[in-house]
């Protein structure tokens, strides 16, 4: 299996629903905060470009659930390349449950498809992956299939 970029998360109450088990969409915020730090960690360049006009577009987003988890749990969601084409890319996300006994616990699988495009909002168009983005991703991206031949 290939490197991982890790994001660790403790989870809190307001994660969490009535019942006490964490409300579905914090899991999809934490896709997002993944991909955020490891801008921010691994090509900060590509921060200076979408605060210029680089947009990434979040086109897809899933997850499925195998556990329940709650307050207090300790987590590492885990971000890896799927798929990469010249505009877009797929990540996959673990979600793994940290036990105080060293057991990691699978307890949710995700995917998020971003394209790349620039441009005004009125007016954005596709653009390549940034190279930047690119070499950043490179460790990660063992078995990533290419979306040649998909729609950009």
């Amino acid at each position: 299996m290939s490197e991982y970029f890790e994001y660790r998360h403790t989870v809190g109450f307001e994660e969490t629903n009535l019942v006490g088990n964490v409300y579905y969409v914090n899991y999809l915020r934490w896709q997002g905060r993944c991909r955020e730090l490891f801008l921010k960690q691994k090509a900060p360049a590509v921060l200076a470009e979408v605060q210029d006009d680089l947009k990434l577009f979040t086109l897809k987003v899933d997850c499925e659930f195998f556990a329940e988890i709650t307050a207090f749990d300790e987590l590492s969601i885990r971000m890896r390349l799927a798929e990469q084409g010249q505009t877009q890319l797929e990540f996959t996300f673990d979600y793994v449950k940290l036990g105080q006994d060293g057991v990691e616990t699978l307890i949710a699988r995700g995917r998020q498809r971003i394209a790349c495009m620039r441009g005004p909002n009125t007016d954005t168009v596709p653009s390549l992956i940034p190279a930047a983005l690119a070499r950043a991703l490179e460790p990660y991206q063992d078995g990533t299939r290419s979306l040649a031949g998909r729609a950009a």
